[in-house]
């Protein structure tokens, strides 16, 4: 790893800072950018995770893929964590916290609009940030990749019903532009335009050609998740700094949540002896989040600024620290998994 890469934490800290002072010294330069969005996704964020998840997908052998089927077990642990366990335990911990231990600080309005917000959340597994994570791991390209899609099309017809029982409601309406946009900007547009780059630099000069530019579009990849960073945060300087203490209630259940749902995917990926290039892109997967949805349906379910709302840009926010944790654990414990 580079020493820019090395220092990842540091320079994500103060791309965080560095997004709350701009956020509050130029609010409608930000509220203009915010402002740049379709069906609920901000196309200059789009750009910048579009850059970070193209380098990997150059490193993928289409070839590769149709292997998947023969190491199954990475993927069946990402499809029962993101689906039999990661909504339920969402929804129980906003339960105990924003309707019990946090009961003396939050109205029962309030906490039933957060306890909303994070079951949303937890019912919308990643699709475009956890090609970053994957390649901070060193993960297996095409793996992430069958992984990544098969959550996606799980979720084409798993979310609204999840959502509905959690939330107790009768009725859910995907926002399918939202869905149907980020698989064509994060998975389906960069796999295609890095196939036919991978393709070029082959018949240029092999595997070593393809090694060597994926090298030197690398640090364009990290900047995208920096200025990505600085961007998040500067959107909601104002909220951020206004209500701190709110902010930080509702980041505990998320960053608890988090942390749990990587430590059980991630023990079972060690007792499978499932390989590390597999077995961290799968537990990052299940605890990594599609904010975009989340946000969306919160929305359109409860109002720009309801609660709900509030609680999954919270979810966006706490995400890339914590994710930035993960993967350097990740990265010091590779030695106890299997080549």
């Amino acid at each position: 790893m580079s020493l820019f890469e090395r220092w990842l934490t540091l320079w994500v800290a103060l791309g965080i800072l560095a997004g709350l002072a701009l956020g509050t010294v130029f609010p409608g330069l930000f509220a203009a950018l915010a402002g740049v969005e379709f069906a609920s996704v901000n196309l200059v964020v789009a750009v910048l995770i579009w850059a970070m998840v193209y380098p990997m997908m150059i490193g993928i052998d289409l070839g590769s893929v149709s292997a998947v089927g023969r190491r199954p077990r990475g993927l069946i642990i990402t499809l029962v964590v993101n689906w039999a366990v990661k909504p339920f335990t969402m929804a129980a911990l906003a339960v105990l916290f924003f309707h019990h231990l946090f009961a003396g600080w939050i109205a029962p309005e309030a906490a039933r609009d957060y306890t909303a917000g994070l079951i949303l959340l937890g019912a919308a597994p990643c699709t475009a940030m956890v090609f970053v994570w994957s390649q901070l791991t060193r993960g297996d390209a095409a793996y992430t990749l069958v992984q990544v899609s098969v959550n996606d099309l799980i979720m084409v017809f798993a979310f609204a019903p999840i959502v509905a029982f959690l939330l107790g409601v009768t009725e859910i309406t995907v926002p399918w532009a939202t869905l149907i946009l980020s698989v064509a900007l994060y998975i389906v547009s960069p796999l295609i335009a890095g196939m036919l780059t991978r393709r070029a630099l082959i018949v240029q000069g092999g595997e070593g050609a393809v090694a060597g530019f994926i090298a030197r579009i690398k640090p364009a990849s990290v900047l995208g998740l920096l200025l990505t960073v600085v961007l998040l945060f500067g959107f909601q300087a104002p909220v951020l700094l206004a209500q701190p203490l709110v902010i930080a209630l509702i980041a505990v259940p998320i960053v608890l949540q988090s942390y749990g749902i990587f430590a059980l995917g991630y023990a079972w990926a060690w007792a499978w002896r499932v390989p590390h290039r597999i077995a961290a892109p799968c537990a990052l997967i299940g605890t990594s989040n599609f904010f975009e949805l989340a946000v969306a349906v919160a929305i359109g379910l409860f109002g720009l600024n309801s609660g709900a709302a509030l609680a999954t840009v919270v979810g966006v926010l706490v995400e890339v620290p914590v994710m930035l944790s993960l993967v350097a654990f990740a990265n010091r414990t590779r030695g106890a998994f299997p080549g």
